[in-house]
């Protein structure tokens, strides 16, 4: 997966991010069981915590196999690594083991995120609803919504594309995106955070690019489409120059209007203060503190 992770590999509980993957075969989100423990206790070192769980567990730790799998899931370099997780009610077992005041509040969000999947199932248009009730609570505006959703439904027909041609998600999406990223705005997606001065793993990137930027990203990544589907590409060779000449595009197109108007298309300006301005109000006190 990409740096474009909305609505798929990421969900926020409390402004901390969960990672999760959907499970077509079983049809059940998969979680992060190191997000969800880090959660719940603040831990710095997770591995250790569920290390001593296990071992003061018995009953879940003879089970362990069967209730968590490896899966690929992002890490904060932008690569998909194998990470054990757990579905909603091997989750909910876990919890158990776990003594922390968010264990109910905890609970009742993953029945809500759990019952919302089988909603968007049988109706996709609210997956996009809530998506850009999402985008506007958080004080984004309209115009910008309609692109950054927009481009998400690229991202997505190009991953399924490179699925259906043999491109390896857990090691190789990241990689042909960087490509795009260098050929188009001439920085991977680790050197734009950078660039932005966003963090490594938290920030996603696409959620502070401007207008401009959204549209080059979109841009890059539909002609990155029709050229794998024009080439017939097979494999990560062939999807990487393909990557390459459609990033071009999106590069040429950004470096014309760039001479034409004597501006950069790609700035250090982001959306920060919106997840700031959100922070002080929640740490506002209410009327019966004061």
């Amino acid at each position: 997966m990409s740096d474009d992770n909305t609505g798929k590999g990421i969900i926020l509980f409390e402004e901390k991010h969960v990672r999760r993957e959907w499970d077509d075969e079983r049809k059940e989100w998969r979680f992060s069981v190191s997000d969800v423990v880090t959660i719940l206790t603040d831990s710095t070192d997770v591995k250790q915590y569920i290390k001593k769980m296990r071992s003061r567990d018995s009953e879940l730790n003879s089970r362990w196999g069967t209730i968590c799998t490896l899966t690929a899931m992002i890490a904060a370099d932008g690569k998909k690594y194998r990470t054990t997780a757990a579905n909603a009610e091997g989750i909910l077992r876990i919890i158990q083991s776990i003594p922390s005041p968010k264990a109910e509040p905890f609970k009742r969000w993953l029945a809500r995120v759990g019952y919302e999947r089988m909603q968007e199932i049988e109706n996709p248009e609210l997956s996009a609803k809530r998506m850009r009730d999402t985008y506007l609570a958080k004080g984004y505006p309209e115009d910008w919504i309609a692109l950054r959703m927009r481009g998400i439904a690229t991202r997505e027909t190009l991953t399924d594309e490179w699925n259906s041609r043999g491109v390896d998600e857990s090691k190789e999406y990241a990689i042909l995106t960087a490509e795009i990223s260098k050929a188009a705005f001439g920085m991977t997606p680790s050197e734009y955070r950078k660039f932005k001065g966003l963090s490594k793993g938290g920030d996603n990137l696409r959620d502070h690019m401007n207008d401009l930027e959204l549209i080059f990203s979109q841009l890059s990544e539909a002609a990155t489409t029709e050229i794998a589907r024009n080439d017939d590409a097979q494999g990560f060779f062939e999807n990487k120059n393909a990557a390459r000449r459609g990033g071009k595009i999106a590069g040429d197109a950004r470096r014309d209007l760039e001479s034409q108007t004597g501006r950069r298309v790609s700035t250090k300006d982001n959306y920060k203060h919106l997840t700031e301005s959100k922070k002080r109000k929640s740490l506002k006190p209410k009327k019966s503190d004061e």
